[in-house]
């Protein structure tokens, strides 16, 4: 194997060291050099472990071609390779780049072992590109961060540890070595946003500012600092408005914050959820229309299949999810299955002591009177029901209302009836009397389950 050039590219120490690697190999000059690197200092006992992965798009011609070289590379040098070939959608809306990079990001998630590290040849004019793409995109302190050299990512982590290399000292590298690699055309393509920016505007820059590729990289280092210590002051905020309930923060303590770390708030919070990021529209509508809203609207702003909502004095966050259709009639008669409903969702009996789910049959074997025949139908206004220890029944709006069920929710509870009409349950959260004794001589619970419908 060549020897190690000048200058040391890879960092001296790492949080990656003795870790097992997964190394993203494209076959392009970048990833090449780094898959010599780290096999050179596999070599030197840095690492025990050491794989590749190639994602294949198929967007260009060549791609079977390149898939191919990248095979007889890693073969050559005794490296696993793992050739993946994924689906680039075109009709995300996002554009062609950052749909091919969600596709190869979700090949290396699923790739990934526990605790394994994938490691990839992102260097510093990508992060002078990146801090430019993104400043023209408006980012904040957050996006202005650009790429992280360390973070968790999947099962593992994502290392890049190439970050302070310039594209020029990874080519000299190259080339010192006499290495092969791919050249994808795209990459010289203008009308990609990031070429525009490469071939373009830093070339531009550069003859007024020759440092200018270092100095972006090196603002976006300091961006990356700045977010770091507002995110300990946004993690602290962001306990102080919480709730039992995960899903929803305090509207009260919200309004106590000032407005730039409430924004800061409610993207981590939403974050924390897993839900797709709050956009800008979002937060102005949050800051307009919800924290302000009057005790009877409930104002909501919904985005890529999830929604914010006040209520009282609570804002919730979740999944959209369908009302029931308000024609629906089910029956449910002995031995009472798992019901289906619309949109996703069931109900079910489970056993009072561990949750399983459990057909109830015929009471013959207890003793008690024959199972009724059910029927399951969305609400449609004017139900009463008899609460357990109540001598006389009630609205059923007006309960579902004190025991705090939001509209929303509303909409998409199922009515459990007896063969008379009777309301005997709202989901599995307003049980009547008599259905509620008929499950205690069972040792039975009701068990609603909204689902989780992303429209």
């Amino acid at each position: 194997m060549p020897q190690a050039p000048s200058p040391a590219l890879l960092p001296r120490a790492s949080p990656a060291e003795a870790r097992p690697l997964l190394v993203g190999y494209s076959g392009g000059v970048d990833s090449t050099v780094l898959l010599h690197l780290l096999l050179e200092a596999k070599a030197s006992g840095r690492w025990d472990r050491l794989r590749a992965i190639h994602v294949h798009h198929g967007l260009h011609p060549e791609a079977d071609a390149w898939a191919r070289h990248c095979r007889r590379a890693c073969d050559a040098l005794g490296v696993p390779l793992r050739i993946v070939r994924v689906s680039v959608s075109g009709d995300a809306g996002t554009g062609p780049e950052a749909a091919a990079r969600a596709a190869r990001h979700a090949a290396f998630a699923a790739e990934l072992r526990p605790g394994e590290v994938l490691a990839l040849a992102h260097h510093r004019d990508d992060q002078a590109e990146t801090f430019l793409l993104r400043a023209l995109r408006g980012s904040g302190a957050e996006g202005l961060g650009a790429m992280r050299p360390w973070r968790r990512y999947g099962r593992g982590w994502l290392w890049r540890p190439l970050l302070d290399a310039a594209r020029a000292d990874l080519l000299d590298a190259a080339r010192a070595r006499g290495l092969a690699w791919i050249e994808d055309p795209a990459n010289a393509d203008p009308g990609h946003d990031r070429n525009f920016l490469r071939h373009r505007v830093l070339p531009l820059l550069e003859r007024r500012w020759p440092q200018a590729r270092a100095a972006f990289a090196a603002s976006a280092g300091l961006a990356a600092e700045a977010s770091a210590l507002l995110g300990e002051e946004d993690a602290q905020a962001l306990a102080s408005v919480r709730t039992p309930d995960p899903w929803t923060l305090s509207v009260a303590a919200l309004l106590s914050l000032p407005a730039p770390r409430r924004a800061r708030v409610l993207r981590l919070w939403v974050e924390g959820l897993g839900l797709p990021p709050l956009p800008a529209r979002g937060l102005r509508q949050v800051e307009t229309q919800m924290l302000h809203a009057a005790s009877d609207r409930n104002p909501a702003f919904a985005w890529h299949g999830v929604a914010l909502r006040r209520w009282r004095d609570l804002l919730h966050a979740g999944p959209q999810q369908p009302v029931l259709p308000a024609e629906l009639e089910l029956a449910w008669s002995p031995p009472y299955p798992p019901l289906l409903l619309p949109g996703g969702g069931s109900l079910a009996f489970e056993n009072r002591d561990d949750g399983n789910a459990r057909h109830p049959g015929p009471a013959a074997e207890t003793g008690a009177a024959p199972a009724p025949e059910l029927r399951v139908r969305a609400r449609r206004g004017g139900e009463r029901i008899r609460l357990p220890r109540r001598d006389h029944s009630h609205s059923l709006k007006h309960v579902l209302q004190a025991l705090g069920v939001p509209p929303w929710v509303r909409a998409r509870m199922p009515l459990l009836v007896d063969g008379d009409g009777a309301v005997l349950a709202a989901g599995d959260i307003a049980v009547s009397a008599s259905l509620d004794a008929w499950l205690r001589d069972r040792r039975l619970r009701l068990a609603w389950s909204p689902g989780a419908v992303f429209e």
